[in-house]
């Protein structure tokens, strides 16, 4: 092996470069040798090393590979990474320990990742610090210091809790049958704010039968009010009352109080009284009207509501079902009642609305001088729980014949000739309860609250 002894090494011209061997030599540096470097260093980066600034930042700026950087904001402030080359890396500090009140931003260069996402990363706890390296395009900037749950980015999708939750493919679904909160803990970021526009899906309490006494029959309560929305990146087989991304919600990190409305109450017989209305339930901005409570006599019409109630029977007047979608709202959110035959006979109670339909009338010409309580309107099915499933559908009237339901909402049978006990709309359907015959109309359904989005 040969020895050069010298004091200095210079380019043979001025400002020039000196190559320290060849490529794929290796140029070893033995123990106990000091560098010290008084100049720039380039491209050492890559051994994980930064050259510190000792003037905290205070404002928004550009960071430069291979530097280290102390925070000193008086406001949340950015700091733009260099564009990303294989081994740059770039480390920043909390100078004031003061993250936790003024964020700092860190911002990829253009299109690329911090962590394999095309979002900002936001440092928000106090005192901490972490370290970047430009590793591929795949993943982008790479954080090599700080642990997962210090290093908080903007989230490429929408964190929440409340309700029953459970999952279909990439869609988390929130599930409300009774009162509760959808908290969002943390929304999308801004590169995927898209991801924050949830589909929902809320159906109102159905509305009771009517009450009668003296043989009469009464009105079905209509279905609950019934409105969904489904957005762009939340696919299934919505209702055919999708309104669509127009109607959709778009969430931010907050808590969103959740009313599920319970169904009407049933009416003590004996009476001749309407059903009880249904209840209203809410999500942030959108309410759906319980459905109007079934006719019971001449003072005691049917009423409206998201959807109507069913007319009372027999020579009671007026015999016109109530006003379903009240107040309205667009798509609408239910049909109206039923009318029923003048009579007598008098047992021929109308069918409540339903979401997609009205309530039957009575007396069908097919049997113009028959008794039998009108079916109850259609209801909507929709599969924004993951499974085919009806809503607010109309309950069945009273009559001697024909008190049946509309199969898709589940809402409840009339009563039957002789006297028979009315069914109640099914709980969290948003169904009507049937009418009645010289008995106590049924209650109707509880409505439910469901919440779905893109979480993965």
């Amino acid at each position: 092996m040969s020895e050069i002894k010298v004091n200095k090494i210079s380019p043979r011209t001025a400002c020039g470069t000196t190559t320290l061997g060849d490529s794929g030599d290796t140029i070893s540096i033995p123990a106990g040798v000091t560098i010290t470097n008084s100049g720039t260093a380039n491209g050492f980066g890559a051994t994980g090393a930064v050259n510190w600034q000792t003037t905290p930042k205070t404002s928004t700026f550009t960071a430069v590979s291979g530097e280290g950087y102390f925070i000193n904001q008086g406001s949340a402030i950015t700091m733009n990474l260099p564009a990303g080359s294989a081994g740059a890396i770039v480390a920043v500090s909390d100078y004031a320990r003061n993250f936790a009140t003024y964020n700092l931003t860190i911002a990829a260069n253009g299109s690329e990742k911090i962590g394999g996402e095309t979002n900002d990363v936001i440092l928000k706890t106090d005192g901490q610090a972490a370290t970047l390296v430009y590793v591929d395009s795949t993943k982008g900037w790479v954080n090599v210091q700080n642990a997962d749950d210090t290093f908080t980015g903007a989230s490429p999708f929408i964190v929440a809790t409340g309700g029953t939750i459970t999952t279909s493919g990439d869609c988390k679904i929130h599930t409300f049958t009774g009162p509760g909160t959808f908290t969002v803990c943390q929304a999308a970021g801004v590169c995927a704010a898209t991801r924050n526009k949830v589909s929902h899906l809320v159906v109102a309490g159905g509305g009771a039968g009517g009450t009668t006494d003296n043989s009469k029959s009464s009105g079905a309560g209509g279905g609950g009010g019934f409105r969904e929305a489904k957005a762009p990146l939340t696919p299934y087989t919505a209702s055919p009352l999708d309104g669509g991304s127009p109607n959709t919600i778009t969430v931010t990190a907050q808590a969103y109080p959740i009313t599920v409305g319970a169904g009407g109450a049933a009416v003590p017989s004996p009476t001749s009284s309407a059903g009880s209305q249904g209840a209203t339930s809410t999500f942030s901005t959108v309410s759906s009207a319980g459905g109007g409570g079934g006719g019971g006599k001449a003072t005691a019409n049917a009423g409206t509501g998201g959807s109507g109630g069913g007319a009372a029977g027999g020579s009671y007047s007026p015999r016109c079902g109530a006003a379903g979608n009240t107040p309205p709202v667009s798509p609408a959110q239910g049909f109206p009642g039923g009318c029923s035959h003048p009579g007598p006979p008098d047992q021929n109670g109308a069918g409540g609305g339903g979401a997609t339909a009205a309530g039957n009338q009575t007396r069908p010409a097919s049997n113009p001088n028959g008794t039998g309580g009108g079916s109850g309107g259609a209801g909507a099915t929709t599969e924004i729980t993951a499974s085919p499933l009806g809503f607010s559908g109309g309950g069945g009237g009273s009559g001697g014949s024909n008190a049946n339901a509309n199969p898709v909402g589940r809402g409840g049978n009339g009563g039957g000739n002789p006297p028979g006990a009315a069914t109640a709309g099914a709980t969290n359907s948003g169904g009507g309860g049937g009418g009645t015959i010289c008995n106590a109309g049924a209650a109707g359904g509880s409505g439910i609250v469901v919440i779905r989005y893109k979480f993965q």
